[in-house]
């Protein structure tokens, strides 16, 4: 098969290379399957109505429209015509099969997936001669509020096709799905994601304390350090907001206390090529260390770009990742030693240091927490991790120099669980405030809020309220 790298474009070219990589079949699409598709999720219910809106208005066109997971799984099919449905099945391009790239070669839905950006692959633009009969438009669906990958709207046809509204339409798909996914969740999200910022890492984020915590953080610093003392290139692993720029910065600190330590967080996928001109050029300067944050966000091609500057300032650099295996391979390859951050649910007994520590970087002196709010914080589970206590404390401490139960938000009293209505939230944090009073019983707390007890208790239960004795 000619080589077409050459002429293709810059991002259909790195595509070719990591499909050869990959050991793709040139000739023979040979997708991997899988018997299982989730069809629970709030992402294919979404996706699922806006693709079927969208079907019903090109119901006359040999258009087969696809939702597809974040590995590249496909959920589902939506198409009429029966001559391109049985040229599908023909090359796997159907339910409960992988058209990653990795399984497919370079595909619209494989390389909007792998560059986080939308694609449009045609004809011999693909990789293996048995996809350039079509024509190929896809475009990611990002988490409102998070901007996690959830997966992918695929627009398919003949390649000889008009496709000049094919992306567009792709595009628009999927922003009506993460439209939808921010109603139907009400508005309930994480808080944004960051955008790629680069900044310091100073010495004092984290002082004594980082390295006075429970035997599973210690544990994991100390495996870090060794490998950094021996010039291993370090990957953090963990759930986001556990701590993983902190444990790298904190053990990068320990081995070279006089070092520059940047961090680098992974932008917004059309900004990837700004963010790289931005601080690359630090790499590989004296007493310099990055640690390049959330790699397993990063678009395929410029993990790629960013692992051939990288390989030249070996040890001078962390990865940190919520999944080794989600980081860009090239930039895995470069990666020696993996470092499980675990989570904070795992780890009570930082709780009270940590919270003692972001109070006192917040009001500038010690804090003191009641019994029953150290019980408190100490049960709950913290699903957002550190940055979520950072948060919760923040606010707590803004309002006292003693913080009680009643100055902690109606989260830490409340198993996590589905998202909450508005009207849910607003009656749960009612209940909350009342019973979170100083001396307030349950039927106390009735007569406030105009309930009966049997209601309260109810209420209770059903939002998995715990206000701890005092």
């Amino acid at each position: 098969m000619v080589d077409q790298r050459a002429v293709l474009p810059p991002r259909l070219a790195a595509s070719w290379q990591r499909s050869r990589q990959y050991g793709v079949s040139p000739e023979t699409v040979r997708p991997a399957f899988s018997g299982t598709v989730d069809h629970d999720s709030l992402f294919f219910e979404c996706g699922q109505e806006v693709l079927s809106g969208l079907h019903s208005t090109l119901a006359n066109e040999p258009v087969s429209l696809m939702l597809t997971d974040s590995a590249g799984l496909v959920l589902s099919r939506l198409c009429k015509d029966t001559t391109i449905i049985r040229s599908l099945d023909r090359v796997h391009l159907a339910p409960g099969f992988s058209y990653a790239e990795r399984d497919a070669g370079t595909n619209g839905l494989g390389l909007a997936l792998a560059d986080r950006a939308p694609s449009l692959v045609s004809a011999e633009e693909h990789y293996c001669t048995g996809l350039w009969g079509y024509t190929c438009a896809a475009a990611p669906v990002l988490e409102p509020g998070t901007n996690r990958l959830l997966g992918s709207v695929n627009l398919t046809t003949w390649s000889k096709s008009s496709k000049e509204l094919l992306l567009a339409l792709a595009q628009a798909a999927a922003g009506n799905t993460a439209a939808l996914m921010l109603a139907r969740s009400h508005g309930h999200l994480a808080p944004p994601g960051p955008r790629g910022e680069v900044f310091h890492v100073y010495a004092d984020r984290l002082p004594a304390v980082a390295a006075n915590l429970s035997a599973a953080w210690t544990d994991a610093l100390a495996e870090a350090r060794a490998a950094m003392e021996h010039g291993r290139v370090v990957c953090v692993t963990g759930e986001p907001g556990s701590g993983k720029a902190a444990l790298a910065s904190t053990a990068r600190r320990s081995v070279r206390p006089r070092e520059r330590i940047l961090n680098a967080r992974p932008p917004a996928p059309q900004d990837a090529a700004s963010w790289l001109a931005l601080w690359t050029p630090e790499v590989g300067k004296a007493d310099t260390c990055v640690i390049v944050s959330g790699a397993d966000a990063l678009p395929a091609y410029a993990a790629e770009e960013l692992a051939g500057l990288l390989a030249a300032a070996r040890g001078a650099f962390v990865i940190t990742a919520e999944d080794h295996a989600g980081v860009p391979d090239a930039l895995r390859a470069l990666i020696d030693t993996v470092v499980d951050v675990p989570a904070l649910r795992y780890r009570p007994d930082d709780v009270l240091p940590l919270a003692g520590h972001f109070a006192r970087e917040s009001r500038g002196r010690p804090v003191t927490f009641t019994p029953a709010a150290s019980r408190a914080l100490t049960a709950y589970p913290w699903p957002g991790n550190v940055r979520q206590l950072r948060q919760v404390v923040r606010e707590a401490v803004s309002r006292a120099d003693v913080v009680d139960i009643r100055h902690l938000p109606p989260e830490v009293f409340t198993s996590p669980g589905r998202r909450l209505t508005r009207m849910e939230a607003v009656e749960r944090d009612e209940i909350v405030r009342c019973l979170t009073k100083p001396g307030t019983t349950a039927a106390q707390a009735a007569s406030m809020l105009g309930m009966s007890r049997a209601t309260v208790y109810r209420k209770i239960a059903q939002y998995g309220i715990k206000v701890p004795r005092r």
